[in-house]
């Protein structure tokens, strides 16, 4: 662990903060901390900034209830920046947003970020407008049983891909496996934050039950 006396604090005392969600990755805000604030947030393992403002400590959700849970802080490589992941409760924008960085400065039409969030968000769309033509439409107006029959088949190409040890074979069947079972947990109203919660809440399990085997 790297000794908090190493970072550069400005000539304020001061060093940014760069907070991130530990589930979806997104940037929540850029905040400041200094030495104590720091000392606190690793102690009480909640974000606890400096105000510049208000030239005063402040912990994050003591009037709001919206606490910062933190996962990990890490320093740049120069040591004059933090980055610090969260598991968050509730919004982490004093005007009530997820994030304090909601306002597109550019978007470019050529480079496109993929993301799984992006992918859901579109099916979700496809599925309140219906455009015409569209193979996701056609699921949502079949029904569960069609989504249902279209998952269990690609579950099956994946099972054959695989035996078959062709892995490009294989990627594409699993991606194909994917955007159906998205298309049913849109269906069902399935978030993605739901599986990762999910998925984090065995992750949990799976590290106590190594844990103890270890000391068996």
């Amino acid at each position: 662990m790297l000794d908090i006396n190493t970072l550069k604090f400005d000539e304020k005392g001061l060093i940014p903060a760069i907070v991130v969600d530990a589930t979806s990755k997104k940037v929540l805000t850029l905040a400041y901390m200094n030495k104590e604030s720091l000392e606190i947030s690793i102690k009480e393992q909640k974000t606890c900034f400096f105000s510049r403002s208000r030239q005063e400590l402040w912990r994050k959700g003591e009037t709001s209830g919206n606490f910062q849970h933190i996962v990990s802080i890490t320093a740049d490589c120069d040591r004059d920046a933090l980055t610090v992941l969260v598991n968050k409760e509730g919004p982490a924008c004093h005007t009530g947003t997820d994030s304090c960085f909601n306002d597109t400065v550019f978007e470019s039409d050529e480079n496109h970020a993929f993301s799984i969030e992006g992918l859901y968000d579109l099916l979700v769309g496809r599925k309140t407008d219906k455009p015409e033509g569209s193979y996701t439409t056609y699921l949502f107006e079949k029904g569960i049983d069609k989504i249902l029959k279209k998952v269990g088949e690609e579950c099956t190409e994946v099972i054959i891909a695989g035996k078959a040890d062709d892995k490009a074979e294989t990627v594409y069947e699993i991606a194909d496996l994917a955007y159906h079972v998205m298309v049913l947990m849109v269906e069902m109203g399935i978030s993605v934050d739901d599986i990762k919660k999910e998925l984090a809440s065995r992750h949990i399990i799976d590290h106590k039950v190594k844990q103890e085997k270890m000391t068996k």
